[in-house]
């Protein structure tokens, strides 16, 4: 019997497999994380067109990874996500880091076929809000929606109509948290956090969750980043004052050693 990881109590919505991890690092963890980032040489940067990154593990090619060794401090956190998950088959190999500006995101988009289908996502500095969205083969055509549709599990959104379960849903990402999603959440969703200062919480997957976190961790970031939690449904917003910090923690299963094997 394969032993369960030790993350597998923090599993939240209704879709498996999504794990949301609070305060999954230390402050002082983070701090270190964010001098060992921001003191790279400034070529690792690369400048998107809405946020810039950094790539860490080698070149992620359509037939596998042409590999470069982590370096220690990132080494140290994939083998405990590694550990601490049971999700991955064998080490982390890859991580994409991305920054955010207050008013940027990234576009709905799924992972591409070279990595392993689980995606680890360490959250640092400003919070935000991550949105999943099904994939548009699995949106019903309104015109050809019958009662029958709905009755045989047509989930319904607004004016969206779904097959099965499938639906949109959001997840609250606060600061040192870590998000892990597999199974349906990675294979039929697209994720992706809008491009607004202003994120909307409300009905997140995780509000109970992420709340606990920011009550019991307010003296950790400055108010304006802080989440709103006092007042009706419509004010459930949090304000983006702050760059936000990603590392995307992956594993690309096919490693190529030699460029000219491809």
């Amino acid at each position: 019997m394969e032993e369960k990881g030790k993350l597998d109590n923090y599993k939240v919505g209704s879709l498996p497999t999504i794990i949301y991890v609070p305060d999954f690092i230390t402050d002082s963890d983070q701090s270190f994380l964010l001098k060992n980032i921001y003191g790279a040489p400034t070529s690792k940067w690369k400048l998107l067109k809405n946020r810039r990154l950094q790539n860490w593990g080698g070149v992620v090619h359509e037939k596998g990874l042409l590999p470069q060794t982590l370096p220690p401090w990132l080494t140290s956190l994939s083998q405990r996500i590694c550990e601490e998950s049971g999700l991955f088959p064998s080490a982390i190999n890859h991580v994409l880091i991305n920054e955010y500006l207050p008013n940027q995101g990234i576009m709905p988009h799924q992972d591409g076929p070279a990595y392993f289908p689980v995606v680890a996502i360490l959250s640092l500095e400003s919070p935000v809000v991550m949105d999943f969205t099904p994939h548009a083969r699995l949106k019903l055509d309104p015109q050809h929606v019958t009662d029958r549709d709905s009755d045989e599990g047509a989930f319904e959104i607004g004016e969206d109509k779904w097959l099965d379960d499938h639906h949109p849903f959001s997840v609250l990402l606060m600061p040192r948290s870590l998000l892990i999603f597999k199974d349906k959440a990675y294979s039929d969703y697209l994720h992706g956090i809008k491009d607004c200062a202003v994120h909307c919480y409300d009905g997140a997957v995780n509000e109970t969750e992420a709340l606990k976190h920011n009550e019991s961790n307010r003296h950790l970031f400055s108010s304006e980043d802080a989440v709103e939690t006092i007042g009706k449904e419509e004010y459930k917003n949090l304000s983006r004052t702050s760059n936000r910090i990603s590392l995307t923690c992956r594993l690309v299963p096919k490693v190529h050693k030699n460029l000219f094997r491809l």
